[in-house]
């Protein structure tokens, strides 16, 4: 299956004419799931049963971020979709997957940062149509940047994760005060939407990753002592 952010990180790569070099850069890393080697999380990787599709719109050096959850929705979700953002030049790509009939594109994104009435709180798909969410994968600031500079997107509803969910998820797997992450936010929607299979297996993969991850930081990318 397509893993459609490292594809966007493949390419970036190919185009850059500099190194990127984020925190971490020096560590040995597996070039899949980009966490330290000796605690890489490839093995066992579920995709999931999922009649949604997923689209990540990534603020400019996303997609090298070892810390990006974005990839993750990818490898669990099939029908899955990642775009460098640009406000004046978007991908035609982009363009024609909005557009295309097959199927119902939601913007991910909290009701009080978007004029009032174009938030929705539930998923109503039209017969025939496949769900599209799209994420605005960036730090806070960015993404509230790529939707105010996105007139692309103007036209489409902008589906809110309400507090009590966020509230409820925090307390079962992320008790942190700061915003959720693309991963955490994209297990609620899926949930929303009827999609449990994707739900719950992208929660274990998050899981997974976020406790291999922190480990590989704190050990420096070395193994586990005995």
């Amino acid at each position: 299956m397509k893993n459609s952010v490292l594809a966007l990180r493949a390419q970036q790569i190919s185009e850059s004419r500099r190194e990127f070099n984020a925190r971490g850069a020096k560590m040995d890393r597996c070039e899949q799931c980009l966490i330290a080697k000796h605690y890489c999380i490839c093995e066992g990787v579920e995709h999931a049963d999922c009649k949604a599709a997923v689209c990540l719109l990534m603020y400019h050096n996303e997609s090298f971020k070892p810390s990006n959850t974005g990839r993750l929705i990818a490898e669990i979700v099939p029908d899955n979709h990642a775009f460098r953002w640009d406000r004046t030049d978007p991908n035609p790509a982009l363009l024609a997957l909005i557009s295309d009939s097959q199927y119902q594109p939601l913007v991910v994104f909290p009701a009080e940062d978007v004029e009032e009435g174009r938030a929705i709180t539930e998923v109503n798909i039209e017969e025939g149509k496949k769900p599209l969410f799209i994420f605005l994968d960036g730090t806070w600031r960015e993404a509230k940047k790529m939707i105010r500079k996105s007139p692309y997107l103007d036209n489409l509803p902008v589906l809110s994760v309400t507090a009590d969910k966020l509230s409820d998820y925090r307390l079962r797997v992320a008790p942190h005060a700061h915003q959720l992450g693309t991963a955490e936010v994209a297990i609620m929607v899926l949930a929303l939407a009827g999609e449990m299979d994707a739900s719950s297996k992208l929660e274990q993969h998050f899981i997974k990753f976020r406790d291999a991850y922190l480990l590989g930081k704190r050990n420096k990318g070395r193994p586990l002592s005995i």
